[in-house]
C-alpha cells in the first residue's frame, strides 16, 4: 500500500480513498435488490387480497400481473373490482364467479375476447374493458343489466344487434375503434344519456337515436357529411360535439356556432322534406289548411310564414297592389323589403294578417290594401325612429331596429343625452359577456321609462317594457323617443354646465 506521504495532494489518492470506501461500506449486489423488492411485492399484494376479503373491494391495479394471484382467498363476496392496467390476456374464470359483483374494471389489459361465463354476473351494472385487443362484443354481454358500458380503444369492427336488449344502459362508450355501421337497434335503448362514438369509421348517424333522451352526443372524428333532420326532436340534447367531420348539412359554418344554430338547421331542413316551399310555388301556396298539429315553434312560424306569402302572391296576380305616388315604389317591392330588414315583426305581422284575412274574406282587395297601408305606416314611423336616434346619438343603427333596442342600452344612451344622468347606472355588453341577461335588459328598459317620466315624457305617450323587450311594439316605442326629444329644453344647472 501507498504510504501516507505518496498520498498527499496527489492523484493516486483517489483510489486509495475509493478502497477504503468500498472495504468499510456494504457492496452492493442486484440480485438480493431484486429479491428484497419481490419480496415487498408479495407481501402487498397479500396484504391488498386479505384486505379485499374484508372489504369487498377488490383492486389489483397496476401490479403488471399475467394471471389472478387470489385462488387462495375466498373473495365470492366481492362487489367492485379493479384490475385495471395489468397483463391479463383473457377475464379471469374466477372473477366470473363473482355472483355479488357490480363493477369491475378491466381497464388497460390484453383482453382478447369475453367470455360466456360473464353472464354469471347478473348484478353488474359497470363494465370498463376499454384499451385492450376485443375484435367483437359478444351477444350474451347485453344480457346483463349494464347501466355503464366502456370499450372504446379497442379493435371493434361492429355493434351487435342485440345492443337493444340493453334497456337500462346510460352511458356508452365506444369510441377509438373501426366501426363503420351503428345497428338501428341502438334506438331502443331508452334509459341512454351519453353515447360517445368519437374516432370511428362512420359514414351516417342512424336515425334512431332521434327517440333517445341524449343529454351528451359525441360523433366527432368520424366520416359524417350529415345529420338526419329528425335529430332536431332531441330536447333533451344539451352537447354535441361534431368536430373533425366533413359535415355538408348542416354546413360547417352553422356547426360552428353551436346546437341551437344546429337545430334551427334541422327545423327548417325537416319543412323542406315535408314539402312545405320555400319558394312561391301557387299550387302549393293554394292549400290554406294545416296539415297537422303544429306544436313545433318553427315548423309553426313557417307556415305563417306561408299563408302570408300566398296572399301577397293572389294579391299581385290579382292586381290589388297599386304604386305609391309618393315613394314610386310598389308596395309589394315595399313588403319585401319590410321582410328582409324586419323578419321577426314580419312573422308577427303574418299571424294577425292570417287571422284577420279569415274574417275579411269577402273583400279581400279590400283587406290587402288595409294591410299593406298599415304596413306602410309602421316602416316610416319605424324609419323616423331610425333617423331620430342616429342623428342625436351619432351612431349608425343595424337593420334590425327592435334588436338593437332591445337590451335598452342605446334608449338609456338617449336619455341622458337628453338630460346628463337621468339614467345614472346602464348596464352595458363586454367583450366577455357579449350578450345581457334578460334581467339585466328589463333593468335598462325600466330605467329609461322611469327617466322619460322624471323629464316629462306623459302617459299617454309612454310605452310599455315589453314593447322593446319583445320587440313587438317599435311605433309605441317611436311615440316615446319622439315625445322626449320634443321636451322644452332645461336651463342648465351648475352641474349640467361642468
Amino acid at each position: 500500500a501507498p504510504t501516507p506521504s505518496q498520498n498527499q495532494g496527489g492523484v493516486g489518492a483517489v483510489p486509495a480513498l475509493s478502497n477504503h470506501h468500498l472495504s468499510n461500506g456494504p457492496h452492493w449486489n442486484p440480485g438480493i435488490n431484486q429479491h428484497q423488492h419481490h419480496l415487498h411485492t408479495t407481501r402487498s399484494l397479500d396484504r391488498a387480497l386479505e384486505d379485499s376479503v374484508c372489504s369487498g373491494t377488490l383492486n389489483l391495479s397496476g401490479r403488471k400481473l399475467r394471471d389472478y394471484p387470489g385462488l387462495s382467498y375466498d373473495l365470492t363476496d366481492t362487489t367492485q373490482a379493479d384490475l385495471s392496467k395489468n397483463r391479463l390476456t383473457e377475464i379471469p374464470p374466477e372473477v366470473c364467479l363473482f355472483a355479488p359483483l357490480e363493477s369491475l374494471n378491466l381497464y388497460h389489459n390484453c383482453i382478447k375476447c369475453i367470455p360466456e361465463a360473464i353472464i354469471n354476473l347478473q348484478v353488474l351494472t359497470y363494465l370498463n374493458i376499454s384499451r385492450n385487443l376485443l375484435s367483437t362484443l359478444p351477444k350474451y354481454l347485453f344480457n346483463l343489466p349494464l347501466k355503464v358500458l366502456v370499450v372504446s380503444n379497442n379493435k371493434l369492427l361492429s355493434v351487435p344487434e342485440e345492443i337493444g336488449k340493453a334497456k337500462e344502459l346510460m352511458e356508452l362508450d365506444i369510441s377509438c375503434n373501426e366501426i363503420q355501421v351503428l345497428p338501428p337497434q341502438v334506438g331502443r335503448l331508452r334509459s341512454l344519456r351519453e353515447l360517445n362514438i368519437r374516432r370511428n369509421c362512420l359514414h351516417m348517424l342512424p336515425e334512431e337515436l332521434a327517440d333517445l333522451p341524449l343529454i351528451r352526443l359525441d360523433f366527432s372524428c368520424n366520416k359524417i357529411t350529415e345529420i338526419p333532420p329528425v335529430y332536431r326532436r332531441l330536447r333533451q340534447l344539451q352537447h354535441i360535439i361534431l368536430d373533425n367531420n366533413p359535415m355538408q348539412s348542416p354546413p360547417a359554418q352553422i356547426c360552428l356556432k353551436g346546437k341551437v344554430h344546429i337545430f334551427k338547421y334541422l327545423n327548417i331542413q325537416a319543412c323542406r322534406m315535408d314539402k312545405k316551399p320555400d319558394s312561391l310555388d301557387l299550387p302549393s301556396l293554394g292549400k290554406r289548411c294545416l296539415p297537422q298539429p303544429l306544436t313545433d315553434r318553427y315548423t309553426l312560424l313557417y307556415h305563417i310564414r306561408i299563408l302570408f306569402i300566398n296572399w301577397v302572391v293572389r294579391a299581385l296576380n290579382a292586381n290589388w297592389l297599386t304604386t305609391n305616388n309618393n315613394t314610386g315604389m310598389t308596395k309589394h317591392v315595399f313588403l319585401l323589403d319590410f321582410c328582409r330588414s324586419q323578419p321577426i315583426r314580419f312573422l308577427y305581422v303574418g299571424v294577425a294578417f292570417c287571422r284577420s284575412s279569415r274574417q275579411e274574406s269577402s273583400d279581400p282587395s279590400f283587406t290587402m290594401r288595409r294591410k299593406m297601408e298599415h304596413l306602410r305606416e309602421e316602416m316610416e314611423q319605424i324609419g323616423v325612429l331610425r333617423q331620430n336616434l342616429e342623428s342625436r346619438l351619432k351612431v349608425l343603427l343595424p337593420d334590425d331596429v327592435g334588436a338593437a333596442l332591445m337590451d335598452g342600452v342605446v334608449l338609456c344612451h338617449l336619455a341622458n343625452h337628453i338630460r346628463p344622468r337621468s339614467v345614472a347606472s346602464i348596464h352595458v355588453p363586454s367583450p366577455a359577456v357579449p350578450k345581457l341577461s334578460m334581467a339585466k335588459c328589463r333593468r335598462n328598459v325600466e330605467n329609461f321609462l322611469d327617466a322619460c317620466k322624471k323629464l316629462g315624457v306623459s302617459q299617454d305617450k309612454l310605452c310599455l317594457p315589453h314593447h322593446i323587450l319583445e320587440e313587438r311594439g317599435l311605433v309605441k316605442v317611436g311615440m316615446t323617443v319622439q315625445a322626449l326629444l320634443e321636451l322644452p329644453a332645461s336651463k342648465p344647472t351648475q352641474l349640467s354646465a361642468v
